[in-house]
């Protein structure tokens, strides 16, 4: 992929909202034109897939965005033992505006909307065949990037209110110079959220049952599904994630531990960021791992709090090594593995979740969805199950894998002794942004 990255830098570069205007004015050398870029089919389609790679940016998902939700949702469960000073803040809770992190974040997450905002734009000169898939990936890459947005930046969504509280700008056309009109204000938590839901939507019913590593139709149902659950709609989020394992396209892994570290897609992922020794990185190997295994000394450690909540029949609890002085995270030992964003597993236990709450049985039983995820762990079928044991299940399959702060926001718990919606846990908006856009306005307690 890395072939296309100068032929959309452009847009990129001239698009994203990351700087003071003087820099964003210049233009590097090695730039072609943004006429030559969205002229026809194929630089269109090249620009695409340089949408995926800039999805799979180190501050994105090759692993940043994971990462720190497992730091901002520690809980005494894991620590940041490593010497990067931006992790270590959002660990904290201590962050200030300037936290390269969360600067980083920012930058890619825009970077890649202006990219797709460019597909998007351009395309009335893609071949008719293939037009719905290319505007459906480009939806479904621009929901992603906003949902992540919104989740970090954002006081957290809660069902039943109003949520409007401030969000995130919405851009959502093409960014080729720098204006007063790129001086965008944060939209509401209500509108980004809408945004996301109908961008999905769309690609849902534009995109194929298959399509390669890129995004297909359940990709889009499995995001949905996750959207749908962090708002607390239970019916839809069940309905999308049933759509997925209806399916058939998909199964558990025999063994747990074949869901990870994989150079190809196991049976399981439905959406992966694809990593190659040639291509892509996976920070979530460069923080979690030791150097063994292609990460740093090992950055994060995984703390008793968390291992004693397995049984010790549990192949899960198996998962975990020693390694230089701590116990690591095994999820994540190969450094040109694929990051896995969404998986099987997930979809039974969203499924198993809306199901038991609303004494429901669609696709099938919240017990059989459950006992399915349970026994994949060696562990004895369950003769009945609660809303309690699901949560829990969910917290053991997932651990690691970036969705610890966002179920804590969404089930009200505390964030390491705070409040799920305390000032410190939301990410501020960058400082550089704030000085640049007068229209933004700062999160509370920054």
């Amino acid at each position: 992929m890395k072939s296309f990255k100068y032929l959309f830098f452009l847009m990129a570069f001239s698009g994203t909202l990351v700087s003071c205007d003087s820099l964003l004015e210049l233009e590097p050398a090695q730039n072609i034109s943004e006429v030559l870029a969205l002229e026809n089919d194929a630089n269109i389609k090249a620009v695409l897939v340089g949408a995926y790679d800039e999805l799979g940016a180190t501050n994105l998902f090759a692993g940043n965005t994971l990462r720190n939700s497992e730091l901002l949702g520690a809980n005494n469960e894991v620590q940041w033992v490593g010497t990067f000073n931006g992790p270590r803040e959002i660990w904290n809770l201590n962050m200030i505006a300037e936290n390269g992190d969360v600067q980083g974040l920012w930058v890619d997450a825009y970077q890649t909307i202006n990219i797709v905002n460019n597909v998007l734009d351009g395309l009335d000169v893609v071949n008719e065949s293939d037009k719905a898939t290319v505007q459906g990936e480009a939806l479904f890459i621009r929901a992603l990037v906003y949902f992540e947005l919104v989740r970090f930046y954002a006081k957290p969504w809660v069902a039943g209110a109003a949520n409007d509280q401030l969000g995130v700008p919405l851009v959502l056309t093409p960014t080729r110079a720098i204006n007063e009109d790129s001086k965008v204000a944060r939209a509401s938590v209500s509108a980004v959220y809408a945004q996301i839901i109908s961008d999905l939507n769309q690609a849902k019913s534009l995109l194929p049952e298959s399509n390669s590593w890129r995004a297909d139709t359940y990709a889009a149902s499995a995001a949905l599904a996750r959207v749908y659950l962090q708002q607390g709609d239970f019916a839809q989020a069940r309905d999308e994630a049933s759509r997925v394992i209806e399916s058939g396209k998909y199964s558990l892994t025999t063994a747990y531990s074949d869901a990870f570290n994989r150079d190809a897609n196991s049976t399981e992922d439905i959406f992966s960021i694809q990593v190659t020794s040639q291509d892509g990185t996976n920070s979530m190997v460069t923080f979690f791992a030791i150097p063994d295994f292609g990460g740093r000394d090992g950055d994060i450690d995984i703390l008793d709090e968390h291992l004693n909540l397995y049984d010790p029949a549990d192949e899960r609890l198996s998962m975990f090594y020693e390694g230089n002085g701590a116990i690591r995270s095994g999820k994540w030992t190969n450094q040109f593995g694929n990051v896995g964003l969404f998986r099987l597993a997930e979809m039974y236990l969203i499924r198993a979740e809306c199901n038991a709450r609303l004494g429901t049985a669609v696709g099938d039983s919240a017990l059989n969805d459950y006992n399915k995820v349970h026994q994949r762990a060696r562990l004895s079928a369950a003769n009945s199950v609660t809303v309690e044991d699901i949560l829990f299940e969910r917290r053991l399959e997932l651990a690691h894998e970036g969705f610890k702060v966002h179920d804590l926001r969404r089930l009200q718990q505390n964030i390491q002794g705070q409040s799920f919606d305390a000032n410190n846990t939301i990410f501020p908006i960058p400082g550089r942004e704030i000085n640049a856009n007068p229209n933004l306005v700062q999160n509370p307690g920054y």
